[in-house]
């Protein structure tokens, strides 16, 4: 018995030394030695000398003047990784890609062809009827319940503005509460849907969004106000213009320009992407530089040639190009942007 103890310890033993201690090591030394960019987290530096990122995570771009990562199901947070799992039939999945979609999207036929769509969003939104009913925003909120709850928790000040509305509504909010028994002090998202059926029927063809002020001071203060046009119109509303105009005919859009990868975190984008983006991303730099804009954008676009590379050396797959690095490198060809 004891030598089987005896023999099953020193097995145990020399088990862990191995690979708690020798194997670890061994890669250790190979990567440092062999392949130490990659072995350290593939970290790059900018133009100060201070890291800004790694290769191999995706991180969020908001300035025209850089090429924009996917869209990120955990908000390029490496620590969690994953997709949304929302289904192709979810709602939340259209409205996404639809909000998305709305600011950019294009005509891409007709005596408007190349003409951005969102002004004529606007224009449908104002007119204030969808689907040949009036009431727009109330016609949203009615059929995504969930959508106009999140809008309310998306910013403490929603929540606020609707818990002020409330208070100059005690006759809505008290018809509310008879409605419904078993929430007897309603939260402001739980007044929601309420909320925007009587903000539609007294702002019509208008939306509750933030508004930025600047007083003689200099200071800016922000605020909810009733607008009638704006990116929060073209972009929540867009998916309604849509199913009005079935039959207009919009420019292709790169499916990873408005998908998440399944980790959220993918850093490349693919070439056709960032050559959709390129327009806006030259006129950026065009502006800034105070150069021929055409000029710019075939710098740009060479740049992308450059650094477009598929899988496999080209045997697989669709070409990427790296949004860290290339985004760098128009750092390094232009400058800090204005």
């Amino acid at each position: 018995m004891l030598r089987y103890l005896s023999k099953s310890i020193w097995l145990l033993g020399l088990i862990t030394v191995l690979v708690c201690g020798i194997y670890p090591a061994v890669l250790w030394v190979i990567g440092q030695t062999a392949f130490p960019f990659q072995a350290n987290g593939s970290i790059v530096d900018g133009p100060d000398g201070k890291p800004v990122g790694s290769l191999l995570i995706a991180q969020p771009f908001t300035k025209d003047e850089y090429f924009q990562s996917r869209p990120s199901a955990v908000s390029y947070d490496a620590s969690a990784s994953g997709s949304s799992t929302l289904g192709a039939s979810n709602y939340l999945l259209r409205d996404r890609v639809a909000r998305l979609l709305g600011p950019i999207a294009r005509y891409a036929s007709g005596p408007q062809a190349g003409q951005l769509v969102a002004p004529d969003v606007e224009r449908w939104f104002q007119a204030n009827h969808a689907g040949g009913q009036p009431h727009i925003v109330a016609q949203w909120a009615d059929a995504h319940n969930g959508l106009a709850q999140a809008w309310v928790s998306a910013d403490p000040s929603h929540a606020k503005y609707i818990d002020d509305w409330a208070k100059q509504h005690p006759d809505v909010v008290k018809h509310w509460v008879t409605a419904n028994p078993a929430t007897p002090n309603p939260k402001a998202a739980d007044l929601a849907v309420v909320f925007f059926e009587t903000f539609s029927a007294e702002h019509p063809g208008q939306f509750p969004s933030s508004v930025t002020h600047t007083g003689s001071d200099g200071k800016s203060v922000s605020a909810i106000e009733p607008v009638k046009e704006g990116a929060d119109v073209q972009s929540i509303f867009f998916d309604m213009w849509r199913q009005d105009h079935p039959d207009v005919a919009l420019q292709d859009v790169p499916g990873d320009f408005v998908t998440t990868s399944g980790s959220g975190l993918d850093p490349d984008i693919t070439l056709a992407n960032a050559t959709y983006q390129l327009d806006r991303v030259a006129a950026a730099w065009a502006k800034d530089t105070k150069r021929d804009p055409a000029k710019v954008r075939a710098e740009i676009g060479a740049l992308l040639s450059q650094q477009a590379s598929a899988p496999f050396g080209g045997l697989v797959g669709e070409p990427l190009v790296n949004v860290l690095k290339v985004n760098l490198e128009l750092r390094r060809l232009y400058g800090a942007p204005a």
